[in-house]
């Protein structure tokens, strides 16, 4: 079998994205803060997702990281207001500023609750030549009220997936959080404790890695072909 260009008839080579040193150039070349939002998935008055929230944003300002953390108390459901309402601004604004995030979500009826995902579902793709998500680095955790599961941090897995993001290998999944936080909101020492440094660590380096190549690594070949067939098209009207 010949894997020679030719074999490649449905493929507009000039279009064809190779690898080269100058489009992977600038790992490192950054030297501000990595930059964070954190979304949490509960109102509660001692809400444990947000404890979670607090402990990781404590953790990752340690490891030299800016840190925000969006308060979903406020934002109206998806489609319910339009998107000029001021909480669905201060959110997309955060996400466009950010190079990474954590989403910590309770685990409510074997899911993520509806908070967060309200939160994802304000959070577009595209919002004109900005992208708010894709490229970005995601880490996922959750808090349960029971035994130890992985519902909320598989679904959380596919949204990630869904928006373009770099959700990393590691996770947390606390159990039984309302054992695992003192009275004064922190986090008590255990190995559920040690899992959130692990992924912490682990976004903070995913992100230093990725974060100078992310418009790269979110560049495709279909948008490219779509972007080259409307600019012939303008060139062809105006030559009319």
């Amino acid at each position: 079998m010949s894997f020679a260009e030719d074999s490649l008839p449905n493929v507009d080579l000039a279009l064809f994205d190779r690898p080269t040193a100058s489009r992977l150039a600038g790992v490192g070349a950054s030297t501000h803060a990595p930059r964070f939002l954190m979304l949490y998935g509960s109102l509660r008055e001692r809400s444990y997702s947000k404890l979670l929230t607090l402990e990781a944003a404590r953790l990752l300002r340690a490891m030299g990281g800016e840190v925000r953390i969006f308060d979903p108390a406020g934002l109206p459901l998806p489609d319910g207001a339009p998107d000029t309402h001021p909480k669905v601004q201060e959110l997309r604004e955060a996400a466009g500023w950010a190079e990474g995030m954590v989403w910590t979500s309770p685990e409510r009826h074997g899911a993520m609750t509806g908070i967060l995902k309200a939160q994802i579902d304000w959070i577009p793709l595209n919002v004109g030549a900005v992208r708010p998500t894709q490229g970005k680095t995601l880490a996922v955790m959750q808090v349960s009220g029971g035994s130890q599961s992985f519902n909320a941090v598989n679904q959380m897995r596919v949204l990630g997936r869904w928006m373009r993001m770099l959700t990393i290998p590691n996770q947390s999944s606390v159990a039984k959080a309302f054992q695992e936080f003192d009275e004064a909101g922190r986090m008590k020492p255990s190995a559920y404790y040690e899992r959130v440094v692990d992924v912490m660590e682990e976004l903070m380096k995913f992100t230093l890695l990725t974060r100078d190549v992310a418009p790269y690594l979110v560049d495709r070949y279909s948008e490219r072909r779509e972007s080259a067939a409307e600019l012939s098209k303008r060139v062809n009207q105006r030559s009319i």
